[in-house]
């Protein structure tokens, strides 16, 4: 790669870089687009509440009677407004009585979250994690009641209803008052219930009120809430031959941490019921759609999720994931749809069990569903290499560490040490590699001045190639050990950014290690580096060029690459502006690995004595060599181009 080929790649991601700038929308334009998807929406929401009063009446209305809406008209809004002074006019038929009321809250809550959970639509429309708080020390809420959705959908006769759309009663199992709105675990379980009636009265000949109720159970010390759907006496009213009911669940995720890693950022993982999981994309809408059972599905954030889990299984399932551009909340992060498949079985009383997990990606807690659950943390599970040694090595021993009480610092320091203790062979095995190279250098420089001309390249490697074989040096010694060491360091760039354990774990200056140290605030942006400087990227920057430096003074033959070297340049000054943005404990292990290095060079150079390495290398001249396979298919290649190899 010559200096025109390295200009070139820099000015085409300037040009890049500088589009996507002037190219994003204006503020003006944001605005109208949601003024736009506002209107729409809301005259979609008015048109499907008209749709199911105007369906509901006439399922109801015995033959001959004019229909209700028709004697009185009646707007959708004044039957949805519980509080006009005019009495609302309600449908007669099944649900039809819930379709007006007051939204009330009630909150269920153990140490580990907290539930509100509202009387329309029975749902939770608001979950608090009290243990944890954001970046901005605010509480933590994984998404409010103005951007969640959840909703049961069946027919009734040949008209669908909505949970959503309908007011549910309060159902207490555990021994508190009817008022209360608060209900906070004393014991081992708190179990809370939120029920539809499907008339406004029992059957004065029957006594039966068939309903749809919604069960919740909270487990002491637990981010699992148990959710069961109880149908009672519901066989009447659903739809012959259903099968199954749709369970539509959407919400917008709120912005938690400080700064967004779109390698762990907000998507949409599932999981089918053969255990397979997948995942839509991070960064740009995305959707899928799973014809066959599934067994999970979760809105997950960059240290935690929400996951809707079958006992048995879902039927189907489709999502999506966006990103709004008309929302202006500057905690929204990103917009998930699902849509799934619950089984339904007739009977008298039929159930379908399901439960939450509402709580943070920490490994330990995710494997212990033994769902796969954890394989929403990007521990590199693509790369089988990768997600082993994070697996097997790194979370073991990171785990071991937490338990000294050590702060996190000190943990990445001594998981470094341990990590270059375990690479040091392989480091060692190249720094003789490199060693070798140095001793033969004035025999390399003395074949290129042999051989000057372009048109000797080929005689010139072969003569190279000749006098390493002689010597016993292979030169391809020092790349093996570094593919070797390849998949940990890929390992730890995976690792450290995901990690759940040091989210808001402070260290020197850096508040915290997930995300990115600050010692300097720009004011304004600047393309691919950002609004801030981070110390700990200037550090790891600095130490990548030092090493760069002393390793190509090392290596023989590095003026006969000058565009090889200058890239060697670049790249740490690329990575300045990428891990500036990055967890700054990742800059920080970089960091340190490079200070190792260093000590580690500086003891083996003085304890390599390159004078009997040059002894060595001459008595291995003298042996006799048998020809490798490999070799003769390299001779045999070069005779047929017109060659004759030296004879040794």
């Amino acid at each position: 790669m010559n200096k025109n080929t390295v200009i070139g790649l820099v000015l085409i991601f300037g040009i890049l870089v500088g589009y996507m700038y002037i190219m994003q929308p204006s503020p003006e334009e944001l605005a109208e687009r949601k003024r736009i998807h506002d209107s729409i929406m809301e005259v979609q929401r008015l048109q499907a509440l008209r749709d199911s009063v105007d369906l509901s009446v006439a399922d109801t209305v015995p033959e001959g009677v004019a229909p209700a809406a028709e004697a009185a008209p009646t707007d959708v809004v004044d039957v949805m407004d519980s509080h006009d002074e005019a009495a609302p006019v309600l449908p007669s038929g099944p649900f039809g009585h819930a379709i007006a009321g007051e939204a009330t809250h009630y909150f269920i809550e153990n140490d580990q979250v907290r539930l509100k959970i509202s009387s329309r639509g029975g749902n939770p429309v608001q979950v608090e994690l009290p243990e944890y708080v954001t970046y901005d020390s605010l509480p933590l809420i994984l998404f409010m009641e103005d951007g969640t959705d959840f909703s049961l959908g069946f027919f009734v006769g040949r008209h669908r209803k909505e949970t959503r759309d309908h007011y549910f009663e309060p159902i207490f199992y555990d021994p508190v008052s009817t008022d209360s709105s608060r209900l906070v675990m004393q014991g081992e379980r708190l179990r809370f219930g939120m029920r539809l009636y499907a008339y406004d009265a029992p059957d004065s000949v029957t006594g039966r009120n068939p309903y749809i109720e919604f069960v919740y159970t909270l487990q002491a010390e637990s981010h699992q809430v148990g959710f069961r759907i109880f149908f009672h006496e519901m066989d009447d009213l659903v739809a012959p031959q259903t099968e199954q009911m749709d369970l539509s669940w959407g919400a917008n995720l709120r912005r938690q941490e400080k700064s967004v890693n779109p390698m762990n950022g907000s998507t949409i993982y599932y999981s089918e019921l053969d255990g397979s999981v997948g995942s839509l994309s991070e960064t740009r809408t995305d959707d899928f759609a799973v014809p066959t059972r599934m067994k999970w599905l979760s809105f997950k954030q960059a240290f935690f999720t929400s996951v809707l889990i079958a006992d048995d299984y879902f039927t189907r399932g489709e999502g999506r994931v966006m990103t709004r551009e008309d929302l202006q909340d500057e905690r929204y992060l990103r917009t998930m749809e699902a849509l799934l498949g619950v089984p339904y079985r007739s009977g008298d009383t039929s159930s379908i069990s399901l439960s939450f997990y509402f709580g943070p990606n920490r490994y330990s807690l995710l494997r212990e569903f033994d769902l796969a659950l954890e394989r929403q943390i990007p521990l590199g599970w693509s790369f089988f290499l990768m997600q082993w040694i994070n697996r097997g090595a790194v979370i073991p021993v990171f785990n071991w560490l937490e338990t000294t009480g050590m702060g996190y610092g000190m943990i990445i320091l001594i998981l470094t040490i341990l990590l270059k203790l375990v690479l040091f062979p392989i480091a060692y095995k190249m720094y003789i590699s490199s060693a070798k190279m140095r001793v033969l250098k004035p025999e390399v420089d003395e074949i290129n001045a042999k051989f000057p001309k372009k048109e000797d390249a080929m005689k010139k490697q072969q003569a190279v190639m000749a006098l390493y074989r002689s010597a016993g040096v292979n030169p391809m010694a020092g790349c093996v050990p570094m593919l070797l060491q390849l998949p940990i360091i890929l390992a730890m760039f995976r690792f450290f950014p995901a990690s759940f354990e040091l989210r808001q774990q402070a260290f020197l200056w850096a508040d915290d290690l997930s995300s990115y140290d600050s010692i300097l605030e720009l004011g304004f942006n600047i393309p691919f580096y950002g609004s801030h400087v981070s110390l700990f990227t200037l550090l790891m920057t600095a130490s990548m060029i030092l090493y760069t430096k002393m390793n190509t003074q090392m290596m023989a033959g590095s003026a006969q690459m000058p565009g090889m070297k200058m890239m060697l340049y670049i790249m740490p000054v690329m990575f300045l502006g990428i891990f500036n943005n990055y967890a700054s404990g990742l800059s920080y292990y970089y960091f340190l690995a490079n200070l190792i290095t260093f000590a580690q060079m500086f003891i083996m150079r003085r304890f390599v004595d390159e004078d009997k390495l040059r002894a060595k290398i001459q008595a291995n001249k003298k042996k006799p060599k048998k020809k490798s396979g490999f070799q003769k298919r390299i001779d045999e290649a070069v005779k047929q181009r017109g060659y004759k190899p030296p004879k040794r």
